[in-house]
């Protein structure tokens, strides 16, 4: 059973799962189970910037991304952000950047701009797991966004599943409600791993360029629950490969590393529920 983590670490993976969204401080006093002034204080005293500040900051930062990549149109950028306006969305930007959004769009490059990247805090807790369930399954093929990430950068997950809940039952095949975070090619040269946010589907030849597919070839799974808040997770992870699977004398498979599974007692809006870490054994 995992330990407990703190208000300011429910309010980042918060704010993290949900700023494209209207995100209020009674939002985070509910998530935190604090007073609207006890969560303002508590984040700016932890983090050393006001809640509204790091929200607006990372929404910019994140259309600042889209618009270097080239986006298209900047109106459907400023929406994104939760801005109601082109004007309005150009002037918060300039304020932000020193550029308007049109400019940096032409310049294409993020170079020198200052950027709110994503905070993370992950609480390190005691983690006691019990013998894993042994499933035989597969092949099973998922679907959907992913992204590679420097080793250490955990920080970025819960925006890119931010990114794909809008594609949750559109999925060309979609099998089920359950979704699947796929982490992938931790041992691989670069110092980098990919992470798929996704769900199951029926065939991977219907998808277009937006999304991408993995096969993961019949095989043997141990399944672990997450009991705890998902900020948690990364302890639960680490008492999987350093005690609980040499416990019950299993060595790990290589492809995927792990699955992190999301079925129906998963709550999205607070990150309680629990969850199941799949490793892949010989």
């Amino acid at each position: 059973m995992a330990g407990m983590q703190t208000p300011v670490e429910k309010a980042i993976w918060f704010i993290e799962s949900h700023f494209s969204h209207a995100i209020t401080l009674d939002d985070l006093a509910w998530v935190c189970g604090l007073s609207r002034f006890q969560v303002s204080r508590l984040f700016s005293y932890a983090t050393g910037t006001p809640v509204t500040a790091y929200v607006r900051g990372r929404r910019l930062t994140e259309a600042a991304r889209a618009l270097a990549d080239g986006a298209p149109d900047i109106l459907a950028v400023a929406l994104q952000a939760g801005y109601g306006s082109h004007e309005a969305f150009s002037r918060a930007f300039r304020d932000q950047f020193g550029l308007s959004p049109a400019e940096l769009r032409a310049r294409g490059h993020l170079e020198g701009l200052a950027l709110v990247e994503p905070l993370r805090e992950d609480p390190v807790v005691p983690v006691h797991l019990p013998a894993p369930r042994l499933v035989s399954l597969g092949p099973l093929l998922i679907a959907g966004i992913g992204r590679r990430f420097a080793d250490d950068d955990f920080a970025g997950i819960p925006a890119l599943w931010q990114a794909f809940h809008p594609y949750l039952g559109a999925i060309p095949g979609q099998k089920g409600q359950t979704a699947y975070g796929l982490v992938a090619g931790t041992a691989a040269a670069g110092g980098t791993y990919f992470y798929l946010a996704g769900v199951e589907v029926s065939d991977l030849a219907d998808l277009d360029s937006s999304f991408t597919g993995m096969r993961l070839p019949a095989q043997r799974w141990a399944v672990f629950p997450h009991e705890g808040h998902v900020t948690t997770i990364a302890s639960t992870i680490h008492a999987v490969f350093a005690q609980a699977l040499p416990a019950a004398g299993l060595t790990a498979g290589d492809m995927p590393d792990l699955l992190e599974r999301y079925d129906g007692r998963f709550n999205p809006w607070t990150g309680a529920g629990g969850l199941e870490i799949w490793v892949p054994v010989e």
